[in-house]
């Protein structure tokens, strides 16, 4: 059996094995253990490089980052910093047309700067902006879908969970990579606003609930609820969050590690002054930080085993030689690469694509000329759509089940994320073509 039918074959079967509801370390341990057992008919060989993988797996300092920064943006999410940021951004664009949409993403697009978690996103705004948005004469499901479509930002603007776990597997830079998601992070953001404006102009009915004919002249006549020192005290703390954050990755002054730490502390001060955490909030933070953690570190074991595997097999070379003897080039191979994490996205969640994709196509990305770090943006890129893609599309369930609305369906939901899906695939052409909107800050 040739490595490519070989491994056509384990890859297939670890997506069958996920699909039928077994967990996906499990599938990634279980299929690189048999792979290896059945291709070298050596079971202490497998032992060994299971026990290698699972100890240098994660006895790098850099996988400290995984827990500090879950810590950072749960105690923020916690402490209101959320619902104050959006506050102010509707207070200053309540002028603006379609200006509720344009403050959920300008919110989201700062708590993402503070947190790298998109659920969280997703499930802070949901609380805050939705409601309001429909108070004002939003179709909910626009409102919901803007939501969902605004959370994937926690996963391209630095720090982001998504960009340490292709780090890890690709052997690049997590500090660069953050860098490398500021511009397209913010490019996305800046898209997004575009897109709502321009609907709520051209095609109010996509946007606003007419037969309620609440349109912008409500929110016009409203102006701002804040004063400038209240919006001031409001944004201090994420402000500051990010700044120290940012600041220091991008001067150089910290490490991603280091980062994390002081991100963390800075969050832990900003909940204890705002007395977030009693009545066992903390207890509840601290617990969801450790399952958080322990359930990507476990991945990211069982991944490292799993390109052993492949590795073993001959499996990226195979399907390299493939790719250079078809005459496919560079682009032939990411459109092919980036169609499948699209559709694996409408079957499997963030990380399983990675855990899957990033073995196999990073060493065929790099043979091809690729800069590692712009691919893993273009990786990261392609993965957050599938967050918004049905049937699985986790950012509009977890929409759906905070918002817990029997009005509003999770079909309405997905409808509403469509514009934000083509926004996009326009981010990711861009990117993709130019290849300084990701390399220029590294």
């Amino acid at each position: 059996m040739s490595e490519l039918v070989f491994g056509g074959l384990l890859i297939g079967a670890l997506v069958v094995f996920v699909l039928l509801g077994v967990h996906i370390a499990v599938a990634l341990i279980g299929i690189g253990f048999a792979g290896i057992w059945l291709m070298r008919e050596d079971v202490e060989m497998a032992m060994r490089l299971l026990y290698l993988s699972a100890y240098n797996g994660v006895a790098d300092y850099i996988f400290a980052t995984i827990p500090l920064f879950v810590l950072m943006g749960l105690l923020v999410s916690i402490s209101n910093v959320g619902k104050d940021t959006f506050e102010v951004a509707e207070a200053l664009l309540r002028r603006v047309r379609g200006g509720l949409g344009v403050a959920t993403v300008a919110a989201n697009t700062v708590f993402a700067a503070v947190t790298g978690v998109s659920i969280a996103s997703a499930a802070v705004f949901t609380r805050v902006a939705v409601p309001e948005m429909a108070r004002h004469g939003y179709r909910t499901a626009f409102a919901a879908g803007t939501v969902a479509g605004s959370s994937v930002l926690g996963m391209m603007i630095p720090p982001s969970l998504l960009m340490i776990i292709y780090g890890v597997l690709a052997e690049q830079s997590i500090g660069t990579l953050f860098i490398a998601g500021i511009i397209p992070g913010f490019m996305l953001a800046a898209v997004f606003v575009t897109m709502i404006v321009l609907m709520a102009t051209f095609a109010p009915g996509m946007v606003f609930d007419l037969k309620r004919q609440r349109d912008m002249a409500l929110q016009r006549a409203s102006g701002p609820l804040l004063s400038g020192a209240q919006m001031a005290g409001k944004l201090v703390p994420i402000v500051a969050l990010v700044a120290l954050v940012l600041g220091g990755l991008y001067s150089g002054f910290f490490t991603p590690t280091e980062a994390g730490g002081i991100g963390a502390f800075g969050a832990l001060v900003v909940a204890l002054a705002r007395r977030s955490l009693g009545q066992g909030r903390f207890w509840r933070v601290l617990h969801e930080t450790g399952s958080v953690s322990v359930t990507i570190l476990i991945l990211l074991i069982a991944a490292s085993f799993y390109s052993r595997m492949l590795s073993v097999a001959g499996v990226p070379v195979a399907i390299s030689d493939l790719v250079q003897d078809a005459g496919l080039g560079p682009y032939g191979f990411l459109l092919i690469y980036v169609l499948i994490v699209l559709f694996l996205g409408m079957i499997l969640d963030s990380s399983s694509i990675l855990l899957i994709m990033t073995p196999v196509a990073v060493p065929i990305a790099s043979d091809l000329g690729f800069n590692l770090i712009q691919f893993g943006v273009l990786t990261v890129l392609a993965v957050e759509i599938g967050l918004l893609t049905p049937p699985f599309g986790i950012s509009v369930f977890t929409v759906k089940s905070t918002l817990n609305d029997p009005r509003v369906s999770v079909e309405a939901i997905f409808g509403g994320t469509l514009p934000y899906v083509a926004a996009m695939l326009f981010v990711l052409l861009l990117v993709a073509v130019f290849p300084v909107l990701s390399l220029a800050l590294t």
